[in-house]
């Protein structure tokens, strides 16, 4: 074995451990959807969870993936420590798929045309050319993703190959054959071994991959490899736990160490029961028989599943354990300070990254916190309109902080997001949300505004009259009507709702032109005093921006449903305004009218027209 060989060696693992990564990471964005759907419908069923984990990690393409996603939803509450450990059993199993798949080197298509197009040689080239036609042609939606997925696995079967045409080679070197020869007689060291390139590479599937291309050499026996094998289990979960264990909180911490105890308790069993059954003579065809590709892969497989039939009754003792070895945090709770809000923020986990539905599920649960808070406040300013209360005043104060908390958390969270992004359809959800994060705090504010003027007419012994306040209470209902409609329209990305967003604040503008002019008319006639005027239009222009805000959010999920629109959008509804859009003009004169009835002396409606 010379140079060129190392380097055609190694030239071939990049490739191998590349194209995995790039069908792994592909594969995840296409299916976060799914991905997010299936998570969340766990529960405490063992036999559920461990499906789960199998179904999640062969869709994905990695156990470490799946564990270090289910550490992140328990840290963000969505999964118990308890529905955890199922799924990271089955992780283990799911895992073995890869090697599944890579044993397909071992096709013989001697007089076979059909299983010639499932040989490496043949489905590399041919993912290769489907996976650049679909990137470079953009046919569909998840056009691009799908073929990344079919170039990692073209790419994936290119290095294997290239790792098996230089390993030939190897088959002449005297120092490899006593060294797999001392693997078979010192299983200790295969486990080390074993474990040693896992942790280094990070993927059980990569190592187990790569002891499959080094089969062709037809030097590995069954004695030297079975250890190898369950090493591989060990490195694997040690790097997962170290992951799952950055910045974590203590139950996402303990997900990590039921992985490297379960895998601990797994490699245990292996070596024990394959130790026995040797000594029954049961194993003595298979002891110093060559092993392939695909008995690498039977072996992992059936390993992987013996253990979790055996293992899965243990769940409750995994639990224990972990709880023992990662104790609670020692800094005492403080709950009068703790934020209602906490756990919500807290599911702005950087784990989910790699996982896009996962990662803009925790962003939209948070903004519709978000807007429910300003929401709330809105109400409470309302009715400090009407009655003062200083009390109320100081909880609309207390949760504009825990609003302007939130939307910092997210808007940081997003901006570290945004790199992570490459599907064009999770960009325009990164753009609506970027818009209704601002928006949504601009809620907050105009609360706080209107909360200052309530309190500035109680100081100031000012009050509005009767006919004031009823006609406030009209332009509330109808800011009450918008927030509905907002708040739907993001809850649902309901584009139907969302075009009835724009009638409406037309309406509320018309609303606050008319109760100027009423206003006006009341200082004249002394019914209102000429203080409360500044006040009353201050009052107008708050009510006028939350319309704007609503606008806004209509405008950012039409975009987001039609981003054809995303370079004009403002000149799209100008011209809503200006008249000529049937559907439009028609809920605009139905609004109109209903609202506008409801003054006192609807006769000022005409005072619009």
């Amino acid at each position: 074995m010379d140079i060129f060989d190392v380097i055609s060696l190694l030239g071939g693992l990049a490739m191998f451990l590349y194209g995995m990564r790039l069908m792994g990471d592909s594969l995840k964005e296409s299916s976060s959807g799914t991905l997010k759907v299936v998570m969340g419908r766990v529960t405490d069923n063992a036999v559920k969870a461990f499906l789960l984990g199998v179904m999640v990690t062969a869709l994905i393409q990695s156990s470490t993936a799946t564990i270090v996603i289910t550490a992140g939803l328990v840290s963000a509450g969505i999964l118990t420590l308890h529905q955890s450990i199922g799924i990271i059993v089955g992780a283990n199993v799911g895992t073995t798929v890869t090697g599944q798949i890579i044993r397909l080197l071992d096709i013989d298509s001697s007089g076979s045309s059909f299983l010639r197009f499932l040989q490496p040689s043949t489905l590399a080239p041919i993912a290769l050319i489907i996976g650049i036609v679909l990137i470079m042609g953009s046919f569909f939606k998840n056009s691009r993703s799908i073929g990344n997925i079919a170039i990692g696995f073209g790419i994936l079967f290119s290095g294997l190959l290239n790792m098996s045409g230089a390993v030939n080679s190897l088959a002449q070197s005297d120092t490899v054959n006593q060294l797999f020869l001392r693997l078979g007689d010192n299983p200790v060291m295969g486990y080390l071994a074993g474990a040693g390139v896992a942790f280094v590479l990070q993927s059980s599937s990569a190592t187990i991959g790569i002891l499959q291309a080094f089969s062709a050499t037809g030097m590995f026996t069954f004695k030297s490899i079975y250890a190898v094998i369950v090493g591989v289990y060990l490195g694997d979960c040690v790097t997962t736990a170290i992951v799952c264990s950055i910045g974590a909180k203590p139950d996402a911490r303990r997900v990590g160490i039921v992985n490297i105890l379960y895998n601990l308790s797994k490699s245990a069993l292996v070596l024990a029961g394959v130790t026995i059954i040797h000594g029954t003579g049961a194993l003595d065809g298979l002891w110093d028989r060559t092993v392939n590709s695909g008995i690498i892969a039977n072996t992992n497989t059936v390993f992987n599943l013996s253990c979790a039939v055996v293992l899965l009754p243990m769940l409750r003792v995994y639990e224990r354990l972990s709880h023992k070895i990662v104790k609670e945090s020692s800094i005492p709770a403080q709950p009068a300070q703790e934020s209602r809000f906490k756990s919500v923020v807290d599911a702005l986990n950087p784990v989910f990254f790699d996982t896009p539905a996962l990662a803009f599920q925790s962003c939209y649960n948070l903004l519709l916190s978000v807007l429910s808070a300003a929401r709330t406040n809105i109400e409470k300013s309302f009715a400090l309109l009407r009655k003062y209360d200083e009390t109320i005043h100081k909880e609309i104060m207390a949760d504009e902080d825990e609003i302007d908390w939130m939307t910092d958390n997210v808007s940081k969270y997003l901006v570290r997001f945004l790199p992570h992004l490459q599907n064009e359809y999770h960009v325009a959800i990164m753009d609506q949300y970027f818009k209704v994060t601002s928006e949504f705090e601009r809620l907050g504010d105009h609360a706080v505004n209107i909360a200052e003027h309530a309190a500035f007419l109680h100081r100031s012994n000012t009050t509005l009259s009767a006919d004031a306040l009823s006609e406030l209470a009209v332009l509330e209902s109808a800011i009450i009507q918008l927030l509905d409609e907002s708040d739907h329209t993001f809850r649902r990305r309901d584009v139907t709702t969302a075009r009835q967003i724009e009638p409406l604040v037309q309406v509320v503008k018309d609303l606050i032109v008319v109760l100027k002019q009423n206003h006006l008319k009341r200082i004249r006639s002394g019914e209102c005093s000429v203080l409360s005027n500044s006040t009353f239009s201050d009052l107008l222009i708050e009510f006028q921006r939350i319309g704007d805000v609503c606008s806004n959010v209509g405008i950012a999920t039409i975009v987001r449903v039609h981003p054809e629109l995303a370079d004009h959008e403002h000149l799209y509804f100008d011209r809503l305004h200006e008249g000529g859009d049937e559907v439009f003009d028609a809920a605009y004169q139905r609004t109109h009218r209903r609202y506008f009835s409801l003054l006192p002396g609807a006769a000022s409606g005409a005072q619009t027209e």
